[in-house]
């Protein structure tokens, strides 16, 4: 049961890598004034609640320090953290034994960073992708733990 959770969880963070990939490409060609119309469309529309209620407020700063110069730090990020997840999966599925310590270390070096991020920017999603990245690294050390016991090392 537990090899199967793992699995399932390193599809879903290869697929979350994928998608951080992919968005890190796309942040290349979308420009600053698409994602303010994008923003303002979305909160006219009160897709995220009311204009001027906090998931609203949140998602307008967001994108504000996106058009003031965090873009390179989003194309950074993303682009860095979905090539990673992909190697990690990657190595993981195969069953890679020193891939797994490499995990740990690489997914908690994440998290600091996720958390901290979060501290100066107030970020809504980080302290949720930093929450997975922790539920991974937990699987990680569990599989790696019992592949060592399996293997007699």
């Amino acid at each position: 049961m537990t090899d199967r959770l793992f699995k399932i969880a390193l599809i879903i963070k290869g697929l979350d890598g994928g998608m951080e990939l992919l968005g890190a490409i796309l942040l290349l060609f979308i420009s600053p004034k698409a994602v303010d119309e994008l923003t303002a469309g979305v909160l006219s529309r009160d897709l995220l609640g009311p204009p001027d209620g906090s998931l609203a407020q949140h998602f307008a700063s967001a994108t504000a320090e996106f058009a003031t110069g965090s873009r390179t730090f989003a194309v950074i990020y993303l682009g860095l953290h979905g090539l990673v997840k992909l190697a990690l999966v990657w190595a993981l599925l195969r069953k890679i034994m020193p891939a797994y310590p490499v995990a740990v270390v690489v997914l908690g070096v994440f998290v600091v960073y996720e958390v901290i991020r979060t501290v100066h920017t107030g970020s809504v999603l980080l302290p949720f992708l930093a929450a997975l990245d922790v539920a991974v690294i937990v699987m990680v050390i569990r599989e790696y733990r019992e592949l060592r016991a399996t293997s007699g090392r």
